[in-house]
């Protein structure tokens, strides 16, 4: 038998003429970020945070410099970023659908609307619509036990849903986004995906 190893040593790291740790962004760090902290490292997650922000994903060219600039390897980074649900290394959608599946959730019958959420998106958990406005996340628990259903549409908190309630969301998200209404367009039924990483375990 074999041993396939992946070529990691030796691929290439996809890479922009701009960094994305310019001077100025680093500069803002310094000053807003890291005196907050008795570590460099300590900065990672809110840094982390801020990438995800600004290009909805954290690509490997800004993991490499952000090591560089925290003074820790790529891989510390990288660790980071694969671990925590809330970093993608792939781009995410405008509009991010965190739907709980914590057991208080699932016993007040949120599997009919993670469900409707994929039929209407025409995407399954951790996937993209290609048009780039929507990704479906599974999220453990968004402690709001007591208005079970809930679900993040961005960062707005929705709760008590149902399947009504949820295609009424979805309808104001696409004309938000400019992407349509129905399932018609990029983001109807069947449109087929783009895959994303999700970030966590």
């Amino acid at each position: 038998m074999s041993w396939k190893t992946k070529p990691s040593a030796t691929a290439a790291i996809p890479t922009r003429a701009e960094p994305y740790l310019d001077d100025a962004t680093k500069a803002r760090y310094e000053r807003d970020i890291l005196p907050k902290y008795p570590f460099r490292e300590g900065a990672m997650l809110p840094i982390l945070h801020d990438l995800q922000d600004r290009y909805r994903h954290i690509p490997t060219q800004a993991m490499v410099e952000l090591a560089a600039f925290l003074k820790v390897t790529p891989a510390e980074v990288m660790d980071t970023v694969s671990f925590y649900e809330e970093f993608s290394r792939e781009p995410r959608g405008k509009v991010v659908i965190s739907v709980c599946q914590s057991f208080v959730c699932e016993a007040c019958d949120s599997r009919p609307i993670a469900q409707e959420l994929k039929a209407l998106l025409g995407i399954d958990e951790h996937e993209t619509t290609p048009c780039g406005t929507f990704t479906l996340l599974p999220l453990e628990c968004l402690g709001s036990c007591d208005t079970a259903p809930v679900a993040l549409f961005g960062e707005t908190l929705h709760e008590n849903l149902t399947v009504d309630r949820v295609r009424a969301l979805v309808d104001e998200a696409k004309a938000k986004a400019g992407a349509g209404a129905g399932g018609n367009g990029c983001c109807g039924g069947g449109c087929g995906v783009r895959g994303n990483n999700g970030g966590g375990h």
